[in-house]
């Protein structure tokens, strides 16, 4: 049975962190109300700085647990938001389908997720509000998917009010990162089998080293190991030594080695 990953804990496998941004209005903090508690609110609160919220939940039989940080997209606030860009795994740019400008924006965004983000995050656009009447509409959907293939990602449209595409938008962007953890845990599992290899033989020549009592080196092979590798150049091998050393090299040579000679046998007395 294959370990479990790395950042795996006892009541979940993966930890994956998102986030939220986009303009001040367009809904991320009614998205993240929709999918983490199920409900809906008319009223509006503009949210002060950043706030959070966590739901678990099981993609291909593992349990994923979703901490979606929901950012303020008030300017006076972006210098905190733009804190959180580094920690995310994945982030979610929501924009307004009845307000162009936040649409806009949208490239603004992405420019700060390419400041302070990660290289590797996921993203994934979002065109909220989708339940309004056409007639408010601004941004057609054709729109919203041209600029999501512009930059390779993903596009959904969805209502917090309806719940349309609610569930859909976190779990799509929730797999893609889960799939990217695994295939990183999958590159670095071989690498580290190779390494208890190697460390395997290694431990099998230093064996003969090793104290018969208790396994680990005695005493007295510490104190020698410590003397030689701080006395002597770790530059000076056999191999580079000349035969013409001077006699004043030499000299302090010896005087080491008759040192630490005297210690060892006052170390076994």
């Amino acid at each position: 049975m294959a370990a479990p990953p790395s950042r795996a804990r006892a009541d979940y496998d993966y930890l994956i962190k998102l986030l939220l941004i986009g303009d001040s209005g367009v809904g991320k903090s009614c998205l993240l109300l929709r999918f983490s508690d199920g409900s809906f609110t008319t009223s509006f609160i503009t949210t002060i700085g950043i706030d959070f919220k966590i739901r678990t939940i099981e993609l291909d039989g593992k349990r994923i647990k979703l901490q979606i940080w929901d950012t303020a997209g008030q300017e006076r606030f972006r210098t905190i938001t733009t804190a959180y860009y580094r920690g995310a795994m994945g982030i979610l740019l929501v924009y307004d389908v009845t307000d162009e400008s936040s649409f806009n924006n949208i490239r603004n965004w992405i420019r700060n997720i390419e400041q302070h983000a990660s290289d590797n995050v996921n993203k994934i656009l979002v065109g909220n509000k989708a339940d309004m009447d056409e007639s408010k509409r601004a941004v057609p959907t054709s729109k919203g998917q041209a600029l999501a293939d512009e930059y390779g990602i993903k596009f959904f449209e969805t209502s917090a009010k309806t719940n349309l595409n609610v569930e859909e938008v976190f779990f799509s962007i929730a797999k893609d990162i889960k799939q990217r953890l695994a295939d990183t845990d999958a590159k670095a599992e071989p690498q580290t089998i190779k390494i208890n290899q190697s460390d395997q033989g290694a431990g099998t020549s230093q064996a003969t080293q090793k104290s018969a009592c208790c396994g680990w080196p005695s005493r007295i092979q510490l104190v020698k190991r410590d003397i030689w590798y701080f006395f002597l150049p770790l530059e000076r091998t056999k191999k580079k030594r000349k035969r013409n050393q001077s006699s004043f090299a030499f000299m302090r040579w010896w005087c080491f080695y008759v040192f630490f000679e005297i210690l060892s046998f006052l170390l076994m007395v």
